[in-house]
């Protein structure tokens, strides 16, 4: 199964089947596969979705469905020179899901868990809990694959230059590992939290912070 298909299957299970679902999904995917994006792809998508259904299966959701849209949707809108993608994301998936029937209370839940996106707080809600989670759990990923990850960020910031982008990548990373906990403690992620944080203390050692 491609990453097309599996963002498929995920959406036609959780999101919708019609003719307006349909069309969302092609935009959902077209857009991640603009020719800008090198880590935040239909592959980032595909390994959100996962992770939300990892933890899903734990019986961490309460609506997983509103949970699957907003991975599908929360980088729907990417440039890296803006400072509004998750709010464009939200309101993107707002039209996109009343579109396709969502009920208002439903869409509304979705859009805000995409904008906390933005700051990857922690969150009293479950469900906004688990997408943080599953968006950041690159961070506990393998040396190898966490390296991958770094580079495509890093392609993505290409207009950044050198000293610019260590400057502000070890700002990014000292802002996580100076929280109490990368990951909601609710959701038991301990072997993730640990994985998460010896990967962004290499990465800040390598920049020399």
């Amino acid at each position: 199964m491609n990453d097309e298909q599996e963002v498929r299957l995920a959406w036609e299970q959780h999101v919708g089947r019609s003719p307006a679902a349909d069309r969302w999904l092609q935009s959902v995917v077209a857009r991640h596969r603009e020719p800008h994006r090198h880590y935040h792809t239909l592959r980032h998508v595909c390994w959100v979705l996962r992770h939300v259904f990892t933890l899903a299966g734990k019986g961490l959701t309460r609506d997983l469905g509103a949970v699957v849209a907003a991975a599908c949707f929360h980088d729907v809108i990417y440039d890296p020179t803006a400072g509004d993608n998750e709010a464009a994301s939200a309101t993107l998936a707002a039209e996109a899901l009343g579109e396709i029937g969502w009920a208002p209370a439903r869409t509304a839940a979705v859009a805000a868990m995409i904008q906390a996106t933005a700051g990857h707080e922690q969150q009293a809600d479950r469900d906004t809990a688990v997408l943080l989670a599953a968006d950041l759990g690159v961070l506990a990923s393998d040396p190898v694959a966490y390296g991958d990850y770094v580079r495509g960020v890093r392609r993505e910031y290409a207009h950044v230059d050198d000293e610019a982008w260590r400057t502000g990548r070890a700002a990014v990373l000292r802002s996580f590992l100076d929280r109490a906990a990368i990951y909601d403690p609710a959701l038991g992620l301990g072997a993730w939290e640990r994985r998460a944080r010896a990967n962004l203390t290499a990465e800040l050692v390598s920049l020399g912070g």
